[in-house]
């Protein structure tokens, strides 16, 4: 149905509906579970990588002892049997050589020895301190039995498991010619459990500590993190507290790191936003008075509007149309002010300055009763907007009508010089008033002699934004001790010409007067 909830969600959850705060994952848990991850991953390899060598080491050495064995079993075969005139003779039997075998080497720990004739069990050593003995393990000796005459391993170290141990042996084949059809084996093993069981308690060492170790630095890291993390909960509170009505939250700096630049940053963009939203209240105040005004004195008269009296109707109409001009007037310097931050804004293209200035000082003498004079004209190509350039000396220019007396002498020029265009208006009106020298620039500031003449107070910021839009600024300049009354405002922009679509500084040009 249309009006049902849709299929497989609830209509009680809004689709956007934040998650509890107990069910996503912090940021402070993230890092911990980095950290400590990291940390077990790092004391594994290490533990596990080390226990390896460790049995690889153990391994070699028991390979070592059993290899030595051999050696020293095959030599006593091949040197035969000491006589007592400090000479050798040959074995005259193969128990008497595995018996020379079995009594000329000491069994080191965990390790064992024994001699087996024809396949059975014949000789162990007679001190066996610290020694395994092999014949009690019968799956052991039931697997030397069962060897083979010619088995290819002879010699070799070999692992046997049994359900008693694992060994790590050896087995030397031993034949004498004196004693033929007998045949002997010499066999060393190692108890390859006994000898690894060091290692193993030493790496559940490694274990437990590491467990503890990693404890520990979860612990710490947990306080490290947190501390770390506080500006980020300061910053979230802030934000939270932040509304729309109350934009003077701000994050208390602290250190020189990442995360107090990112503390700077957040004030910064509260700073612009308050004074955008100030500055957007106090628009909107304005705008409404404004327009309040015009609107409540076209409806008081055509509430008082006598229909029948002609000379009341076309004054009524007379003062509507007017009261329409200001408000249309006013609309236009809004919208002109809402689009001064748009890229599109300014269109610069090659103008040629003089030109222009004879331009706008043609278009000036219909502002009313004064004397124009042009006292400066730069001959030089810039790189400007000649219609908003034209549009803010225009605006100068009735000002300086504006509070200036019919007949006085109201001044323009333009000029290039160190770098910087300068376009100018200078009038003999009374000035501006200090108190007022540092608002004229604002939206809907208006001074007296503009209270009096029931102006918008949008003309002078309009200036503004075309000067900003062009990379410059207005300044208001007031004339030397003892030349009078006056004023002059400057439009003081960067002196940029256009290189193959590129802009460029122009040089120093002298200003022509």
């Amino acid at each position: 149905m249309r009006n049902g909830p849709a299929s497989g969600r609830s209509a009680a959850a809004p689709v956007d509906a934040p998650r509890a705060a107990g069910s996503r994952a912090t940021v402070r848990g993230r890092l911990m579970t980095a950290v400590v991850a990291l940390t077990a991953a790092a004391m594994t390899v290490s533990g596990v990588t080390g226990l390896a060598l460790q049995l690889r080491a153990t391994d070699a050495r028991i390979d070592d002892s059993l290899e030595r064995a051999v050696s020293a079993v095959r030599t006593s075969q091949a040197e035969g049997e000491a006589q007592a005139d400090d000479t050798r003779a040959p074995w005259s039997s193969v128990r008497d050589l595995l018996r020379r075998a079995v009594e000329a080497r000491v069994p080191a720990e965990h390790e064992g020895m024994l001699s087996l004739v024809d396949g059975a069990f014949d000789l162990r050593p007679a001190d066996e301190t610290g020694a395994i003995r092999l014949d009690t393990d019968e799956e052991l000796m039931a697997w030397l039995a069962a060897l083979p005459a010619d088995d290819p391993l002879a010699g070799h170290p070999r692992t046997v498991r049994t359900s008693v141990t694992e060994y790590r042996l050896v087995t030397v084949p031993v034949g004498v010619e004196a004693d033929p059809g007998v045949a002997g084996m010499f066999v060393v093993a190692s108890d390859r459990t006994a000898q690894n069981a060091d290692v193993w308690r030493i790496f559940l060492t490694y274990s437990v500590v590491g467990l503890v170790a990693l404890a520990v630095t979860s612990l710490v890291a947990w306080f490290v993190v947190g501390r770390m993390l506080r500006p980020v909960r300061v910053l979230r509170d802030t934000v939270r507290r932040v509304t729309e009505s109350d934009l003077s939250e701000r994050i208390e700096l602290t250190g020189k790191d990442d995360l107090t630049d990112l503390a700077a940053s957040v004030n910064s963009m509260l700073e612009r936003l308050e004074r955008a939203f100030g500055s957007q209240r106090e628009l909107l105040d304005d705008v409404g008075h404004e327009l309040r005004t015009p609107l409540t004195i076209v409806r008081g008269h055509l509430e008082l509007l006598d229909p029948a009296d002609v000379d009341d109707v076309r004054g009524t109409q007379a003062l509507a149309l007017d009261e329409l001009d200001r408000m249309q007037r006013l609309v236009d310097d809004l919208v002109t002010l809402a689009t001064a931050d748009r890229p599109d804004f300014v269109r610069r293209a090659p103008v040629d300055l003089g030109r222009l200035t004879d331009d706008v000082h043609e278009k000036a003498r219909g502002l009313g009763e004064r004397r124009f004079v042009v006292v400066a004209r730069a001959d030089v190509v810039v790189a400007v907007d000649a219609q908003r350039i034209t549009q803010a000396w225009l605006q100068l220019l009735a000002n300086a009508v504006r509070f200036s007396a019919p007949g006085s002498t109201v001044r323009l020029g333009s000029e290039v010089s160190g770098g910087r265009l300068l376009v100018w208006v200078r009038d003999e009106g009374p000035g501006v008033p200090p108190e007022e020298e540092a608002r004229i620039f604002e939206r809907f500031h208006r001074g007296q002699a503009d209270r009096v003449q029931h102006g918008a107070g949008l003309g002078l910021p309009i200036v503004a934004a075309i000067a900003a839009a062009h990379g410059g600024r207005v300044l208001l300049e007031h004339p030397p001790p003892g030349a009078g009354p006056g004023v002059g405002v400057v439009l003081d922009l960067p002196a940029v010409g256009l290189v193959d679509g590129e802009a460029e500084s122009l040089e120093l040009v002298e200003p022509h007067r």
